[in-house]
């Protein structure tokens, strides 16, 4: 497999003008659990076109390929990735307002299209602006918060395909068709990476939208542990309760393994108090999912895409 991957990084190399390709990238600079380890190879596309070149190549090789935002919602095992890591960056993070629409790249990050929301005083992505992730990111998991899910305002989504008789390819899909549902965009996970998203958004006074902003900010500075590297909440919430509140009712806020912490502040965050690993992130994930079961018989799934060899 190295031997292939070795091969087909040549040909991305050769591909790319505007984007880059790096060897050995350790990934805790690129996720915001700040551990975990390298990618062997980490694409950065330029443009569209050297996205489907890329794809075209990794496709040819048949290696192994992830696809990585803002990295807020990602852990790389110590092992490293074997393969290529494609970023999706400041080369796809455009925004633009026409009307009551807007359009995002995926590399822009979702509190910068909810500030583009309320420059142009149009409602319905403020439950987005503390959300830490890419527009992509955000669309391809349907991320939440504060009773509002990217589902409820994306009108369509730009999206690559690697596979095909024809080889990788760019589409659209409307709402409709990305099959949203809790944490879940059924047609990102059949192989659609996000390029860009269009928001169907509605007037609305700013001094309202700025409330709701500043409301949810200060309830997110309350009750998360925002200075401390995590990658949000770590697990989904399980039906008819809440994973934070299982946790802590199992009496594990606090539990430590090595540098990784359930949150004291909030139960449903796993926090890296420093040094952390993602061996030691990983066995308290295990612990806790073990405890809570035991407790309370709920089966606790991780939120967080967890990649990579131990």
């Amino acid at each position: 497999m190295a031997g292939l991957n070795h091969k087909a990084a040549e040909g991305i190399r050769r591909a790319l003008k505007l984007g880059s390709i790096e060897q050995d990238v350790p990934m805790a600079r690129f996720t915001s659990f700040r551990a975990g380890g390298a990618a062997e190879y980490l694409v950065t596309p330029g443009n569209e076109e050297e996205l489907l070149e890329a794809l075209a190549i990794i496709a040819g090789f048949g290696v192994p390929f992830f696809v990585l935002g803002n990295g807020t919602n990602l852990l790389v095992r110590d092992g490293g990735f074997e393969g290529f890591i494609i970023h999706i960056g400041k080369n796809f993070s455009d925004i633009s307002v026409e009307g009551e629409t807007l359009r995002a790249g995926a590399g822009a990050l979702l509190s910068e299209a909810a500030g583009a929301a309320l420059g142009a005083s149009l409602g319905g992505l403020e439950f987005a602006a503390g959300i830490p992730g890419s527009v992509g990111g955000a669309v391809s998991m349907n991320a939440g918060a504060f009773g509002g899910e990217i589902k409820d305002v994306l009108a369509g989504a730009e999206l690559a395909f690697a596979g095909g008789a024809a080889g990788p390819c760019i589409s659209e899909a409307g709402n409709g068709a990305m099959g949203f549902s809790y944490r879940r965009c059924a047609l990102c996970e059949a192989g659609g990476i996000v390029i860009g998203a269009a928001m169907k958004l509605r007037r609305t006074e700013r001094a309202g939208i700025e409330a709701a902003m500043r409301d949810y900010a200060q309830r997110r500075a309350e009750k998360q542990p925002l200075s401390m590297p995590s990658a949000g909440s770590f697990f989904k919430r399980p039906e008819g309760s809440y994973a934070g509140r299982l946790i802590s009712d199992a009496g594990l806020k606090g539990l430590s393994v090595g540098g990784a912490q359930v949150s004291e502040l909030h139960a449903g965050f796993i926090v890296n108090r420093g040094g952390a690993t993602a061996a030691d992130i990983c066995r308290l994930m295990e612990m806790v999912q073990k405890a809570v079961y035991e407790r309370f018989g709920a089966v606790l799934e991780p939120e967080v895409k967890i990649i990579g060899k131990v």
